[in-house]
């Protein structure tokens, strides 16, 4: 059964090596439109009623996640393209969202168009909802981060999380209510996607939530809300002051 999908890049080079890749090498994938902004996008979802939508996240009227925003229900699933961009390959991995690298490889595109396949639909859309959600809101430790542990799928606003202690390959997330999550990321992902966030790297072994430090001693610990210490490591002394300062002004 053929799986409608649509294109939405404003890199006429990008549509076409996409399309050309779909072609080749996954005949399952019906191409019924390709658009070039995110307003022609618009037009052409409400047209053909896509099942799979290749949306790239940075277009010169608007970006994918304002696009997606302006739509009343999202019925499709969605698959992002972007060129390297920090910013949004910390975005999607915040929000557990699927993206390709431009320009696209028919290795990574094989990977994406499995997982489409092998992930249930409603997740990938709440995937979608929950992003919007947070880029709608202001304060970043309301913000919510989607967390995978054995017990199943979590989302857990960044306030609720104290500190990430490193295990290994393993991270521990300690919580609020004085529990733990354990994640099967290591500390270094969440170093990554959560620096801009309030989070600060102070040891090799934790990373410390702005929301939840009290003060930096003379030991240059920091001691939290909830009265646990949590050290400083050497050659993150200097760099810890200067967070903490920028924290309190």
């Amino acid at each position: 059964m053929k799986i409608r999908s649509i294109i939405i890049d404003d890199n006429k080079f990008i549509r076409s090596l996409l399309f050309d890749l779909l072609q080749e090498h996954h005949s399952e994938i019906e191409m019924v439109a390709m658009a070039g902004s995110g307003e022609e996008g618009i037009e052409m979802i409400l047209q053909w009623k896509p099942e799979l939508v290749f949306l790239d996240i940075e277009m010169p009227d608007m970006t994918g996640f304002e696009m997606l925003g302006r739509l009343e229900s999202i019925s499709f699933r969605t698959i992002f393209t972007t060129s390297y961009s920090q910013y949004a390959i910390k975005a999607f991995r915040f929000n557990a969202l699927d993206y390709l690298l431009k320009p696209v490889k028919a290795e990574e595109l094989a990977q994406a168009i499995k997982r489409f396949k092998v992930h249930p639909k409603q997740e990938d859309q709440a995937h979608i909802t929950y992003a919007l959600q947070n880029f709608k809101t202001e304060n970043n430790e309301d913000q919510k981060l989607i967390l995978y542990t054995q017990k199943g799928r979590l989302r857990l606003a960044l306030k609720q999380i104290v500190k990430i202690e490193g295990d290994r390959n393993y991270s521990y997330i300690h919580l609020s209510d004085s529990t733990k999550e354990l994640s099967s990321k290591t500390l270094g992902y969440f170093d990554e996607i959560l620096s801009d966030k309030g989070f600060f790297r102070c040891h090799r072994s934790f990373l410390v939530n702005k929301y939840h430090v009290d003060s930096l001693n003379e030991k240059h610990e920091f001691l939290l809300k909830n009265s646990e210490v949590v050290p400083v490591s050497r050659r993150k002394k200097v760099a810890a002051i200067r967070w903490f300062d920028n924290q309190e002004t």
